[in-house]
């Protein structure tokens, strides 16, 4: 029998090229893959979204987000995805489908989406109308504060939306996209920040 593995890759390995890209000069977006993270959608079963809010709290230490907010806990992000329904992000395994199962076993379906969502954080002084080429969500701080999120679409495509706490005084949003989806966003995303100037690049950290 031939030898086999699994190459685990990212949805982006092809489509990102770090460095600058567009216009010359100071950059005005900058976009950012965040690799090999921990994405676990959790939802509620019939009739059990109490006891899921219930489990939530015992174990994040804080309410998982009932309208579209993104809620920061000791060491993961809760994301509305729905009505009773959120992703955890985290790293590390410690918010993986095997540590939370135990919490959730009563209350809620556990999905593993670690796999089938690219992230991307998108930041910069021109970021804000960047994204406004490409949702119509209205972006301004007066009404998309920091942990305000979004079911929405971009070139046809289903993302979740939120804004990250600021960095170095700028906005910072995240973006959540199937996998299968991930490159042809990237490219749209790309030309719509071309005459900003982009700086790409990857990490694993999150924001």
């Amino acid at each position: 029998m031939a030898d086999f593995s699994w190459d685990v890759r990212s949805p982006l390995d092809r489509a990102l090229v770090a460095g600058p890209y567009g216009a010359q000069g100071e950059a005005g977006v900058s976009l950012t893959e965040i690799r090999n993270v921990d994405l676990i959608q959790v939802m509620a079963r019939r009739g059990k979204g109490g006891e899921m809010a219930k489990a939530a709290k015992a174990r994040f230490g804080v309410a998982a987000p009932e309208t579209p907010q993104a809620v920061g806990a000791a060491d993961a992000t809760l994301i509305w995805s729905g009505p009773d329904q959120f992703f955890v992000l985290s790293k590390g395994g410690k918010n993986g489908m095997d540590a939370l199962a135990p919490a959730f076993a009563a209350s809620a379906s556990l999905s593993d989406q670690s796999h089938a969502r690219a992230l991307i954080s998108v930041s910069g002084d021109q970021a804000r109308t960047m994204l406004g080429k490409l949702s119509s969500i209205d972006l301004h701080p007066e009404v998309f504060a920091v942990g305000s999120a979004a079911a929405t679409s971009m070139d046809h495509t289903s993302v979740a939306l939120w804004r990250g706490n600021d960095r170095n005084g700028q906005a910072v949003f995240n973006l959540l996209a199937f996998a299968t989806f991930a490159e042809s966003l990237w490219h749209t995303i790309l030309d719509s920040a071309a005459e900003c100037g982009v700086d790409i690049g990857h990490s694993e950290e999150l924001a």
